[in-house]
């Protein structure tokens, strides 16, 4: 009996092994392929040379600067030099708002004591048109009774809008790779607890709450008189994470000069307030709005025709846009040069895809996703637009059709979405967005690249960047997993975001596998497959 089930337990397991072995060579990989890709990506790279023209010739890219606009010349300029056809840009947004960019930021406590100070201006606040000096004030600007509290009390004031935090020291390296331990984990699928019916509702209203509050609050200081704002900083270690601020729209009210503050100094402007001492700065920020109206905001493609299938698409994509107070090389120069570099690769070894491969460099992410959710909403499906004027005033993540999903004719013909954007870190495999079909796919494409360090097709969902509009009705879209890097301890929208902190050689793993991905993905008979689909109406 023992020797029966001994038996039978090695067939099974021969079985198994079998069934194992099928879905392996029902996905072939075209190995020679992947071998040409590897040789240049890894002996003639321009991953590296390509991110410091980008970030340190062109600089920082705020969506419509002028920068962005050099940026996008930049690459279509290489991408057309390297034989890639139909590189153009195309507007996904009319009225994007108004272009904004600033050259340089002084600030000095001239009282108690002589201190520069270290901040920078946030995006889309006017500058002070030369230096100004006042008293430093804290008050609380929360809520409309707090303005009304304040009437008359603020002019020529320049103002704390936080209190002080207290000083947390790191509980994690700075600069990490994952270990075997987290990729484990990843490799597991953490059951979602139930979801509050009522919580998105929640989001949004709180959401409009401070939106409606801060349009009041611009006009507000404007009309009181106020100097300017200061804000302190959410990272520790001087260093400064600046976003938006004021308004890009064309109408509203910028309101005052506005800064982030390091959090060290800015602790130091509280006590000595909150001690009665007399406080004053001096500031001097150059900043300016380059147009007086909103402008349109536009995307930059290019492609690699396809053969037999070239009206089916394979998208691959980066964010362009960056924040203005670092270079932008990590967030998102890294994943902009990978994706070219991917398209370089291919052109150079004379890959022949059945599917077009298409590059999109994506305009307005920062802002919400724009230049993705515009393109998926133009070319492959869409809800129909909001009528209520609450919902249109939402960036597009966040609004809610007035019916089902639209589906345009390129729909059916779409096959997947690729996207870089977490930084510098390597990949080490790739979120499949609970699409189990796409499990053993990414496997077999995966298993060449293991002697890289990239292993790991985990189930589980990643968001906040541009495969979302795309997952978001039903399409296939996916964004690699990379080591965290110092991405978020660090440069993750702060002035730290700099060439410095980007590995040449992440760069080239990344665009090797990135490539391959595509070509596999091109050259599939099928599309890859759709994991099922709720309309968002339904939800």
């Amino acid at each position: 009996m023992a020797g029966r089930l001994r038996a039978w337990c090695f067939g099974a397991g021969l079985a198994v092994l079998g069934a194992a072995s099928a879905v392996q060579a029902a996905e072939p990989v075209d190995l020679d392929m992947v071998s040409r890709i590897r040789d240049e990506a890894f002996h003639h790279s321009q991953a590296a040379a390509l991110l410091k023209e980008l970030t340190e010739t062109v600089g920082p890219r705020l969506t419509n600067s002028p920068a962005y606009d050099h940026a996008s010349r930049w690459a279509g300029d290489k991408l057309g030099g390297w034989g890639l056809a139909n590189v153009h840009d195309e507007v996904y947004d009319p009225a994007f708002g108004r272009g904004w960019e600033f050259r340089s930021a002084r600030v000095e406590m001239l009282s108690p004591r002589q201190l520069p100070i270290r901040a920078l201006p946030k995006a889309w606040t006017p500058g002070t048109d030369g230096p100004v000096e006042g008293e430093v004030v804290k008050v609380e600007l929360a809520k409309q009774e707090d303005l009304d509290a304040q009437k008359g009390k603020l002019r020529g004031k320049i103002v704390l809008l936080d209190d002080a935090r207290a000083f947390e020291p790191a509980d994690k390296p700075d600069f990490r790779r994952y270990d075997e331990e987290a990729i484990g984990e990843l490799r597991t699928f953490p059951v979602p607890e139930d979801r509050d019916a009522g919580a998105t509702d929640k989001r949004l209203a709180e959401f409009r709450k401070r939106q409606a509050f801060g349009k009041a609050l611009n006009g507000f200081l404007v009309e009181e008189g106020a100097l300017a704002t200061l804000s302190i900083s959410s990272r520790d270690n001087g260093i400064l994470r600046v976003m938006g601020g004021g308004s890009r729209k064309a109408g509203e009210s910028a309101g005052v000069p506005a800064l982030t503050v390091s959090a060290e100094h800015y602790n130091q402007l509280v006590r000595a307030v909150e001690g009665k001492q007399d406080v004053r700065l001096r500031i001097d920020v150059d900043a300016r709005f380059t147009s007086d109206d909103n402008l349109p905001a536009t995307n930059t493609y290019a492609e690699l025709p396809g053969s037999g299938k070239a009206n089916e698409l394979v998208v691959i994509g980066a964010h362009m846009d960056s924040w203005h107070t670092g270079t932008g090389a990590s967030d998102n120069g890294a994943g902009v040069v990978v994706m070219m570099e991917a398209m370089r690769i291919l052109k150079a070894v004379g890959a022949k895809p059945k599917r077009t491969i298409r590059l999109a460099l994506w305009g307005g992410e920062e802002q919400g996703l724009n230049g993705s959710s515009g393109y998926v909403s133009k070319y492959l499906a869409a809800y129909p637009e909001p009528t209520d004027p609450e919902q249109k005033a939402l960036p597009s993540a966040f609004q809610r059709g007035t019916g089902p999903l639209q589906r345009k004719a390129s729909y059916d013909r779409f096959s997947t979405y690729f996207n870089f954007d977490n930084g510098t870190g390597r990949i080490r495999g790739i979120y499949a967005q609970e699409n189990h079909a796409v499990v053993p796919i990414f496997k077999a494409w995966l298993e060449p690249f293991h002697d890289l360090g990239a292993t790991v097709v985990t189930t589980r969902n990643t968001g906040s960047t541009d495969h979302i509009p795309f997952d978001r009705v039903g399409l296939p879209g996916f964004q690699f997993v990379q080591d965290p890097a110092d991405y978020f301890s660090h440069v993750h929208h702060t002035d730290l975001d700099t060439y410095d902190h980007v590995v040449p050689e992440d760069l080239k793993q990344a665009a090797a596998i990135i490539a391959s991905f595509a070509y596999n993905a091109a050259m599939r008979e099928e599309r890859l497959p759709r994991k099922p689909f709720r309309e968002r109406d339904e939800q």
